[in-house]
């Protein structure tokens, strides 16, 4: 794990930092690291960590820590320069269930590097219409996950386990 060294308190973890809290009843620990596996791929050296943090309760929540970015020419004060920012990039709860990979690489992709292109995945493609490789979408949300929905153990899950609250 890269840190950067402060003076007088504890390391802090490089920047930008992903976290994926994911709950641990649910078995949803292979997606979270599918998911981490796939932003560390694009992304390799723009992020300085991507963490999974086991938790309980139906949480799957993609966050993100960052320095916000400074308009070109701008002066920053010493102190404002380790100022950090967390943002939630995706809440089961509140986007509705998992995120598509590629809409998930978006959300990181604005905040790290938002003149990035993406390639096939800044695309358009509309339900129903044919993609390139001639298959065809269905806008269900699920594609590009290795989890099959609503299997046990897979990883894919409900909307909650049975230990978990609503």
């Amino acid at each position: 794990m890269s840190t950067t060294t402060t003076p007088n308190g504890p390391p802090e973890p490089a920047l930008p930092r992903i976290t994926i809290q994911f709950c641990t009843q649910c078995k949803w620990m292979l997606r979270a690291a599918y998911y981490a596996q796939e932003l560390l791929s694009t992304f390799s050296l723009s992020l300085g960590e991507v963490a999974l943090q086991p938790s309980t309760g139906g949480t799957f929540v993609v966050a993100i820590q960052h320095r916000p970015q400074q308009p070109a020419g701008a002066v920053v004060a010493t102190s404002t320069a380790t100022t950090t920012t967390n943002k939630v990039l995706w809440d089961r709860r509140v986007d509705g269930g998992f995120p598509e990979t590629k809409e998930l690489k978006r959300r990181v992709r604005d905040v790290v590097e938002p003149a990035r292109d993406l390639g096939h995945v800044d695309r358009q493609h509309h339900p129903g219409e044919p993609a390139r490789d001639g298959a065809t979408t269905t806008g269900s949300g699920e594609e590009g996950n290795p989890e099959v929905k609503g299997v046990s153990g897979t990883g894919g899950g409900g909307d909650n386990c049975e230990d978990c609250a609503p």
